[in-house]
């Protein structure tokens, strides 16, 4: 009785307030010696009392509610009216102990098959709560992603996700498949990965008389998991706000979500307490701070997978139900164990590429345009995390160095203003007539060295990529076409609204431009081999909508980092912007989620350019310190 009076309300098992006052009762009623009158009992009696103020007893006769999983030995019920909540499959919300309470009153033979069947499927004992279909398919889709293991199961994901999809409701999951009873913890979850996964689902109304999937969690400016609930889940909270991140323009409930979410969150941060009445995990608080700090479209995925792999505890995460239980099919060492050999595989490799970067960056002789191995090897943790997996290294090593080269001419021609001739002969030795013309700029040595790096590059980038039907010299020509494209820009930027100080930033390595945003993503395209799909995407207005978006949040980024050199004095501007930045990225969303008709359609191309837009976000938002320790973790510390 002592451990009971000291227990938080929040790691209690579920409906412990309903169910153990009625235990005390029918003990009490048996003559059973015990201590009524202890006084940790009044503050369980006082939250049942709570609970069935906001659930009475009249109302839970007649709506399904999150009571009917606890309605063991609850005194003075009306079964048959209880019964005509009863879910399909004869249990009471999928309580094997409710549903035994049931039967032993009722005698309802719905009761009894729902029972024989969970005691024969588990030989002779049952789960606290079964089925658990949709949390299981879910939160199994939910690990692998955040781990970094999804590419190796995309034919079960995509399995799972139709089975979840097909059991959608616009009124919300919940656990199991056809359940009256929603909460918002299922649904967030669902719709987050519903959405991710490019099948239309909507936050708002369907028509007129049907209320929004997330209105069904609001009252008051409030949202909440259950009707009726007394405690309030970090859990529920924490995948609602996953879900709101994912939003697009005009899903005013979306906005109100994420602004209560995060100030529930954070204020439970500030306390100390981010535990969960749900479960016992490894590092929750963790959980939640990256979620908070990092969102959708800052997070990069080996940033993500690295951080979760400190989090994750595989078996020993335990969830709380009317019993602690384990999911082993959500939680398990197979996971972890897998995730470690693979980060760790994919480490290597990336440490071995970052050398062969390095050493480029010192052959072509960039450390004396102010270019430093910090910069280079920035440039190439945020290519290597966004685009991490082994088979894509020309990808990754493309966007590295394409970055790297790019800023140091930027940085390099706009620091000294060159007349425009003499920045006309640049690309015309450089990229027109190649290494046979760089004699044109003798007189400017480092124009010179610029030049002939730009040249190899354009070569070796040209020799690394995938061969096509047109042959190697077709995509050499294309790659020295945006080259082309992107120093013409430059040429012509006096109407460029933030002046030469766009390139002077040490960061500009990190946080680039519209124009090097552009060359960037058409590089690694070319170089992945997805000409064909970046062709088609830049001819339909649908695609040079979302290549317009994707560069004007990067520039919108970059000049939000050249103002936070003095925030105080551009607060306001600031603000302006990362409002601008917010709705654009909404609309970024809405055209880069696929639809279920087109799911595949121009698809990694979209990709490359929400990758560039992460890491800038990524980038812009991010401390020295942060920054640092993420490259640290990513790319050179082994997973044990």
């Amino acid at each position: 009785m002592w451990r009971l009076a000291e227990e938080e309300p929040e790691t209690m098992p579920i409906g412990f307030e309903i169910a153990f006052p009625s235990l005390v009762e029918a003990a009490r009623s048996l003559g059973i010696d015990f201590p009524y009158d202890h006084h940790a009992l009044k503050g369980i009696y006082a939250n049942r009392e709570l609970k069935l103020k906001r659930i009475p007893k009249d109302m839970m006769h007649i709506v399904p509610t999150s009571i009917l999983h606890s309605l063991e030995g609850m005194p003075e019920l009306d079964w048959q009216r209880l019964l005509k909540l009863q879910s399909s499959d004869g249990s009471f919300l999928f309580s094997p102990s409710a549903t035994a309470y049931a039967l032993m009153q009722t005698g309802d033979k719905k009761c009894f098959v729902y029972i024989d069947r969970i005691i024969k499927k588990f030989n002779g004992g049952v789960p606290n709560v079964y089925p658990v279909d949709l949390f299981e398919h879910l939160w199994v889709v939910d690990r692998l992603e955040r781990l970094g293991l999804s590419r190796y199961f995309q034919r079960e994901i995509e399995q799972i996700m139709d089975y979840v999809n097909r059991h959608w409701t616009e009124d919300g999951i919940c656990w199991a498949r056809n359940s009256n009873v929603k909460d918002v913890d299922d649904t967030a979850m669902a719709f987050r990965l519903l959405r991710l996964h490019g099948y239309n689902v909507s936050p708002k109304k369907i028509v007129v008389v049907y209320p929004g999937v997330f209105k069904n969690f609001e009252k008051d400016g409030e949202f909440f998991c259950f009707v009726g609930q007394s405690t309030q889940a970090v859990t529920g909270m924490y995948n609602l706000n996953r879900a709101s991140q994912i939003s697009f323009p005009g899903e005013d409930i979306l906005q109100r979500a994420r602004i209560f979410s995060n100030e529930f969150l954070r204020e439970r941060e500030a306390q100390g307490a981010l535990h969960d009445k749900w479960i016992i995990s490894k590092d929750l608080p963790g959980e939640v701070q990256y979620t908070l700090y990092f969102p959708w479209y800052a997070s990069l995925p080996r940033v993500e997978a690295r951080t979760y792999l400190d989090q994750y505890g595989g078996d020993n995460d335990v969830w709380i139900g009317k019993t602690l239980y384990r999911m082993p099919l959500v939680n398990n060492d197979a996971y972890l164990e897998l995730a470690k050999q693979d980060f760790n595989s994919c480490q290597a490799i990336h440490q071995k590429e970052l050398h062969g970067v390095q050493k480029w960056f010192v052959e072509n002789d960039l450390e004396a345009f102010g270019v430093t191995p910090e910069d280079v090897l920035r440039a190439y943790f945020l290519a290597a995390a966004c685009i991490f997996e082994p088979n894509r290294a020309t990808e990754r090593l493309a966007w590295a160095r394409v970055s790297v080269l790019a800023n140091t001419i930027s940085r390099h021609f706009y620091n000294d203003m060159p007349s425009m001739k003499r920045m006309e002969r640049f690309v015309c030795s450089s990229l027109y007539e190649g290494n046979g013309n760089i004699l044109w700029l003798e007189g400017y040595a480092k124009d010179e060295i610029l030049a002939r790096a730009l040249c190899q590059l354009t070569d070796l980038l040209a020799q690394e990529s995938p061969p096509i039907r047109e042959g190697p010299k077709f995509i050499h020509n294309l790659i020295r076409c945006a080259w082309i494209e992107w120093m013409m820009q430059h040429i012509n930027m006096k109407d460029d609204r933030y002046g030469k100080c766009r390139v002077m930033h040490p960061g500009s390595c990190t946080v680039h431009n519209k124009e090097t945003c552009l060359l960037i993503a058409q590089i690694v395209e070319i170089c992945a081999g997805r000409i064909g799909e970046a062709s088609s995407m830049i001819n339909n207005m649908e695609g040079a909508r979302f290549i317009q978006l994707a560069s004007s949040i990067c520039d919108s980024l970059h000049h939000k980092m050249l103002l936070s050199q003095d925030t105080k004095k551009n607060e306001i501007k600031i603000n302006q912007i990362d409002k601008e930045i917010e709705l654009d990225m909404q609309e970024l969303a809405q055209y880069l989620l696929p639809r279920a008709d087109d799911r595949r359609s121009n698809n990694k191309t979209k990709q490359t350019f929400l990758n560039i837009v992460r890491s800038c976000y990524y980038a812009a938002n991010c401390s020295p310190h942060m920054l640092d320790r993420h490259i640290s973790k990513v790319i050179f510390e082994h997973v044990i």
